[in-house]
């Protein structure tokens, strides 16, 4: 039985009823298996006996006295305080909600106290206690070497309001002696012992019932290890789906034992410029484009960078093969059931070319008579695709269209007439490309850009247009999948989220560009980033000013708002200059007005908030202020920072911090002074906040992590993605997932 299949309410275990039911629901526990695999998220050692006047420099663990009961506050906030001594100090448990322990624990008695102290009032006292009573009266000289009822190492569980640890700590308990003599590995025998891990009885016993650091890291290794597995397992399957075979996975350099090394979690940094093409690889890159890239190839009035040319030629390759299978297929020829098909994630940072490159990827699609579709999560985003690929594409006689919810009906319904027909080769837009009403002649590439913020649901509506032979309708031809982020993923995310994909990066940037000059001003001295925007003003440059929050409704207190500081910017400030507003309250067709001015330099200075995080295209803006710029994440401050540096001129990005900027926001803020290479932002980000909110931004649904540690657990996530995709080759039917990411 896999702890999966454990079924049982948790409301079945003794002593857990209706009450404490609801309660560990809010956990989503709601099973026996729920609560064996909720495991702690620290551990507490009682082994050491801890006195009163040791409170500082931890929980205090000793034996004490009750000496006195007193209360202070009347009526309902009426409040026991308990003063106790442990024979050389004494201390007040300061009891909130709990005056019935004045009778359980009346004065005399002996008892066991945990707890956190601190010195209030002149006195020593706690409100965070444990407390167990040995003995209802004594000498406390006659309990010094006695052992304390409790010195064990207890799990410590993340709670919820109304569930206490003891609560947790004994459904565990009766969970286990219930249910764990029936629990199977879930891991095949020859990784367990090749990797040296406990069974899954005994990992599961130990890492809730450890009584030595070395079983806690036993069995944590062991979870860790196998959670991994049953992910890369997955992800193994899902490249034979697409590509026919399992790509190789290698192993890391310290391969003796399954190891969390956080300093080896680091990904290798990433240089800004690679390496020059040899004058053979360009000739032949050039000769087999097909003719409608060729033409592009032709008309561009700058050089493509050698990551572009790398990539176009990937894209390339894997097109052309998964053409030349798919007709295999329709003639009868091929013996597989699905063709080959891209499925590339292509990593570039801000301004890197990556719409150019998948450009090309369409017309290599077009020049095969299939059809493309590019997806943006903003209709700014998509409209400025739509106006890019109108200008490159249409003189090449490409037809491009632009789908989104605000097309009107009219237009809307041609629109989805010539879609269906053939008629249109490239539709450009938003969720509403996977809308039900849509329907493609021959769908054949998907191109999600900025892939983080889409669902897995939707990133697969998209790709569920792909069409259905009429020769063999029980296949479905699905099409080529080109997902694009400028939000630089680290390694590890990268292996365990998209280690199914093929990942393609863009480091060099076009000719021209210079590095952005990144500024750190604390509040207080706005007035020097404002005289360094008005000299670039003065040149006829532009800037961006950026706030946290909208206006006063959807600000909190002393967050500042776009609104108020727009007043400010346009009637005292820079009072010379055209100043506009700009955020999501402002309708889609007047944020597109706002933006055409801008780019048309007829707004000099705009004011805004994140709503220009993508989308915005102004090589003259030179210019960025980012107001409370640590209340931003760091990946967003270096896509925003990204709005400027488009052109040939040297642009500045001003951070304005708050003056109780935290240690943790001193670190952001010298690493985006430091850098402005997106892949060294993003993994010293992995690095300060951890894969949790850094997972975020890859949507719900990619990752259900419990216990592993992508920043730490480097060297197991490779351990495991070796063996999980040696297994999979090996074996047809490999060990199915526990979880069903």
């Amino acid at each position: 039985m896999k702890l999966d299949d454990i079924k049982s309410p948790v409301s079945s275990l003794s002593g857990i009823g209706p009450a404490a039911a609801k309660q560990f629901a809010k956990l989503n526990i709601f099973t026996v298996g729920d609560l064996l695999s909720f495991y702690p998220k620290t551990y507490e050692d009682r082994r050491q006996r801890i006195p009163l006047d040791k409170f500082q420099f931890g929980k205090v663990h000793t034996l004490a006295q009750v000496t006195a009961h007193e209360f202070f506050g009347y009526g309902k906030m009426k409040t026991l305080k308990i003063i106790i001594s442990d024979g050389n100090v004494s201390a007040s448990l300061i009891c909130f909600n709990r005056t019935f322990l004045q009778h359980s624990l009346p004065t005399g008695c002996i008892v066991c106290i945990t707890g956190s102290f601190t010195v209030k009032y002149g006195q020593i006292q706690s409100t965070d206690f444990d407390i167990t009573k040995i003995a209802d009266f004594g000498i406390i000289e006659d309990y010094k070497d006695q052992p304390l009822p409790d010195a064990e190492i207890l799990p410590v569980y993340p709670l919820t309001e109304g569930l206490t640890q003891k609560t947790v700590r004994k459904a565990v308990s009766a969970a286990i002696k219930q249910y764990l003599k029936g629990i199977n590995n879930e891991i095949p025998d020859e990784f367990m012992q090749s990797r040296n891990l406990l069974s899954k009885q005994k990992a599961i016993e130990l890492i809730h019932t450890a009584q030595t650091p070395a079983q806690i890291q036993d069995a944590r290794r062991t979870l860790i290890y196998e959670e991994l597995f049953h992910f890369q397992t997955i992800i193994a399957r899902r490249a034979l789906k697409h590509k026919g075979s399992v790509p190789e996975a290698q192993l890391p350099m310290d391969n003796e034992t399954c190891t969390s090394n956080t300093e080896s979690a680091q990904s290798p940094e990433v240089t800004v410029h690679s390496a020059p093409l040899s004058p053979e690889f360009i000739d032949s890159f050039i000769k087999n484009l097909s003719p409608v890239q060729m033409q592009l190839y032709l008309r561009l009035p700058f050089e493509l960078t050698p990551d572009q040319i790398r990539v176009i030629h990937q894209m390339n390759e894997d097109i052309d093969r998964g053409y030349k299978e798919r007709v295999c297929l329709l003639n009868g020829t091929f013996e597989k059931s699905n063709p080959f098909t891209m499925q590339r994630l292509l990593q570039g940072d801000v301004g890197s070319g990556k719409t150019l490159a998948a450009f090309f990827a369409c017309l290599r699609i077009i020049s095969w008579k299939g059809q493309c579709a590019l997806m943006a999560p903003t209709e700014i985003l998509a409209r400025q695709h739509a106006e890019k690929a109108a200008e490159l594409l249409e003189p090449l006689g490409l037809k491009v269209a632009f789908l989104t919810g605000n097309v009107k009906s009219a237009g809307r319904a041609r629109l989805l007439k010539e879609l269906k027909s053939g008629g249109i080769d490239f539709v450009i837009g938003t969720h509403a490309l996977f809308s039900k009403n849509v329907q493609y002649n021959d769908l054949q590439l998907v191109i999600i850009d900025e892939q983080h913020r889409f669902g897995v649901v939707q990133r697969q509506a998209i790709i569920d247009k792909g069409r259905k032979s009429e020769e063999h309708p029980e296949t479905v031809f699905e099409p080529h999948l080109l997902m694009m982020s400028a939000t630089p993923i680290p390694q590890t995310l990268a292996l365990t989220v998209f280690g199914d994909l093929d990942v393609s990066v863009i480091r060099s940037m076009p000719k021209g560009r210079k590095p952005i000059t990144t500024y750190l001003v604390k509040e207080g001295n706005e007035h020097n980033a404002y005289e360094a925007v008005r000299k670039q003003l003065e040149q006829g440059h532009q800037a961006y000013f950026v706030y946290p929050a909208i206006d006063a409704e959807t600000s909190v207190q002393d967050i500042k708002s776009a609104e108020e500081n727009f007043k400010n910017l346009s009637q005292n400030i820079f009072p010379k200059y055209r100043c506009a507003l700009l955020h999501s309250k402002i309708s889609e067709d007047e944020q597109i007005a706002i933006l055409r001015d801008f780019r048309q330099n007829k707004i000099q200075v705009l004011a805004a908030t994140t709503v220009i995080e993508v989308g915005v295209d102004v090589p003259n803006a030179t210019s960025i202020v980012i107001e409370q710029a640590d209340r931003f994440g760091m990946a967003q401050l270096h896509q925003l920072r990204g709005r400027v540096g488009r052109g040939s001129d040297q642009s500045f990005c001003f951070l304005i911090y708050s003056q109780k900027i935290s240690k943790s926001g001193i670190e952001r803020m010298r690493i985006l002074r430091q850098s402005t290479d997106g892949f060294i932002i993003a993994n010293s980000d992995l690095k300060l906040r951890g894969p949790g909110e850094i997972t975020g931004t890859v949507q719900s649904g990619n990752l259900a992590l419990s216990i592993a540690d992508l920043a730490r657990d480097q060297n197991i996530l490779m351990q495991a993605r070796y063996d999980a995709f040696s297994y999979v080759k090996n074996h047809t039917n490999s060990v199915k997932p526990q979880n069903d990411w």
